[in-house]
């Protein structure tokens, strides 16, 4: 007997939904809760570029740009990926997309056919492994966890097989905030292109580093050009989540395979996003600087806390997130999340939405105010010695 179901996708069926977005609609109607769990800035766009778009809907500039995105963004791109040692023709090897996130759709339906595996390291951005499973193609989990949270060459090497197509992996990390070193990263690069296969790399945090720590691409290494996939956005960075604004910076090959499924699922990013992107790369850094250094400070009185409630943490060096280990409370990541969003008015996001080897943590969001961080942090604080005291049920 057909069930309802049965008229449905069968992959979207099985696919999850979002673990983010799950406590993020549960902050609904609770005006009290304190929300460490959506990776948005609590900055405004900075004012110049929202000038900028106001100025563009004002003359009235509201149509479809081309497929690519503005000339003027890609070349704007172009000239800042050369800070990273990255060379791209903003005409054939650059495309703006609808956020990053559409970036690492339209990637993976780009290069994976069904039975292909890919490689993600994890834990990891809440799409990569649903969106790589609905191309058909095998997940392969590398877990980073037993390396202090980024992937090594030699874990890299033992995962790939006859079948393996591409790796994928993010630095700054999220849900982490670490970074792969680049004397690791050199070696990353000579095992993919022993093997021939793609590396996406996502480094939409790359901007908001931390104590001097240098952000390295990949795709910088001799001869990665032919293998890499740059993803990147202007959504953490220059704090335009709602504007929904990315790249992808990818050989002209793949680029033109890319543009076809861009044109049929979302013709072109919105115009006045692009303008004020535009806006952005050309005079919007010192705004960045100050966010990052906003950042920081938030990152040290979080970890601070954390190390003393007795949650090992590593400390991040890149992105505005902290994942700290809540084993020692007895309670899986889902629960102690759960839990301390009904007591103590405080939501974070389960280390297990970011793959399995993210159970026993959760996932703290710093891009937010200092007041509302030092409050979280007393409640969460209680919440654990209440754990740690056997009165949580």
């Amino acid at each position: 007997m057909n069930t309802r179901q049965d008229k449905f996708s069968r992959s979207m069926v099985e696919t999850p939904p979002s673990g983010i977005r799950k406590f993020f609609e549960m902050l609904i109607g609770h005006d009290d809760v304190i929300s460490l769990s959506v990776g948005e800035p609590d900055f405004p766009t900075p004012w110049l570029m929202r000038e900028e778009a106001f100025y563009h809907l004002e003359q009235g500039h509201t149509s479809y740009t081309s497929n690519w995105g503005l000339l003027e963004l890609r070349e704007q791109i172009a000239a800042y990926l050369e800070r990273y040692d990255l060379y791209y023709n903003p005409r054939k090897e650059i495309l703006v997309t609808v956020g990053a996130s559409e970036g690492v759709d339209v990637t993976l339906r780009a290069i994976l056919n069904p039975g292909d595996e890919i490689i993600v390291c994890q834990p990891c951005y809440v799409n990569y492994t649903p969106l790589a499973h609905l191309t058909g193609a095998k997940v392969v989990e590398l877990d980073t966890s037993v390396n202090g949270f980024y992937p090594t060459a030699e874990q890299l090497e033992k995962a790939c097989t006859p079948r393996t197509k591409a790796v994928m992996m993010c630095s700054p990390n999220n849900p982490t905030g670490t970074m792969i070193p680049r004397e690791e990263l050199a070696k990353i690069a000579e095992v993919i292109k022993k093997h021939q296969i793609w590396c996406i790399s996502d480094e939409i945090y790359c901007e908001l580093v931390y104590d001097g720590a240098e952000h390295v691409s990949i795709g910088s290494f001799p001869g990665m050009k032919d293998y890499s996939i740059i993803l990147n956005g202007f959504s953490k960075s220059f704090a335009m989540t709602g504007w929904r604004i990315g790249y992808i910076a990818a050989p002209d090959d793949l680029m033109a395979e890319m543009v076809k499924l861009h044109q049929y699922n979302t013709i072109c990013a919105p115009i006045m996003s692009q303008y004020a992107a535009v806006e952005g790369l050309k005079n919007g850094w010192s705004e960045v600087e100050k966010m990052r250094l906003s950042y920081q400070q938030r990152r040290n009185l979080m970890h601070s806390a954390f190390c003393n409630m007795g949650l090992p943490v590593p400390e991040p060096t890149g992105a505005f997130y902290m994942f700290p280990d809540i084993t020692s409370t007895g309670m899986s990541s889902e629960e102690f999340a759960t839990e301390l969003f009904r007591k103590h008015s405080v939501a974070v996001v389960p280390g297990s939405v970011f793959g399995a080897c993210g159970e026993g943590h959760i996932r703290c969001c710093y891009a937010t105010s200092v007041d509302k961080i030092k409050t979280a942090l007393d409640r969460i604080a209680e919440f654990v010695d209440e754990c740690r005291k056997g009165s949580t049920h």
